[in-house]
């Protein structure tokens, strides 16, 4: 069986049977110094300034366009594909915000002065083609960011490693439309002449089992694997056995690299 491809949640939440729950998961995301942290590092890369006009897009609640905007005195224009997250976006402060497919963007080409996609490559069907729509709509000198995980960097300390690489594996290969697409993006960018790449890696430590479990559902995944066929049932409950095993005689320890890459459009001949 290979069902690579299967759409994460966050790839259709308003078709969800709770969408609101996926706002949830957004806000505690958030919440968390590690995302706040690379999320503000991120728009750093932008260079944005007063009276520029940005782009994020897969812009969830729209909490990071509004710091952007709050931050630098920057314009700052918010599309995703749900409409649940657009009316939060709108909720929040955020009147430029609206629905829309980051395949195909419905922007004008050098629009902007600079655009971001943060935890989105990793989930859509064609992540090149949403890379050139962001590069199409940012004006000739402008500034694009990427932020994702890389799930081929994810560690977890359980006894038996090699079942832990396996449900990791499938987390990376599976689970995730392109979830080890990260680490690439350089050089994706690279490809279509973009210059002045920058790279940073940030390492996602989590100690705490409750935060894995309720944001990431990390506890989960086995079993997930296993209703898919990619793990028998029984390695399914050893690994959710050995998992409470971790948590109860405090070493447990899950980690995932995330890579926030930017760089700067050519100028114009």
């Amino acid at each position: 069986m290979n069902d690579h491809g299967v759409a994460h949640g966050f790839t259709s939440v308003d078709t969800q049977p709770r969408p609101a729950e996926w706002v949830q998961v957004l806000d505690r995301l958030s919440a968390e110094p590690f995302y706040a942290a690379y999320k503000q590092r991120l728009q750093e890369f932008l260079h944005a300034e007063p009276g520029g006009l940005f782009l994020e897009v897969g812009a969830g609640t729209g909490d990071a366009a509004v710091a952007l905007r709050s931050r630098c005195g920057a314009e700052v224009v918010a599309v995703d594909s749900s409409l649940t997250m657009i009316a939060q976006a709108r909720d929040r402060g955020l009147p430029r915000a609206a629905v829309a497919d980051g395949h195909r963007l419905p922007f004008a080409a050098g629009q902007f002065d600079g655009a971001w996609a943060d935890r989105v490559l990793q989930h859509v069907v064609e992540p090149a083609r949403v890379l050139d729509e962001l590069l199409r709509v940012v004006r000739p000198g402008g500034r694009v960011a990427l932020a994702d995980p890389d799930y081929d960097t994810q560690v977890l300390d359980i006894d038996d490693q090699e079942l832990a690489r396996r449900v990791l594996r499938f987390r990376a290969d599976v689970g995730l439309r392109n979830g080890s697409l990260a680490h690439r993006h350089a050089g994706l960018l690279a490809a279509r002449g973009i210059h002045d790449i920058t790279v940073e890696a940030r390492t996602l430590v989590v100690r705490d089992p409750s935060a894995a479990d309720n944001v990431m559902g990390l506890r989960t995944w086995a079993h997930t694997a296993a209703d898919r066929g990619y793990l028998d049932p029984v390695d399914a409950d050893r690994f959710v056995g050995q998992f409470d095993d971790a948590v109860r005689a405090g070493r447990f320890t899950y980690a995932v690299t995330f890579f926030l890459t930017a760089g700067t459009l050519p100028l114009s001949d």
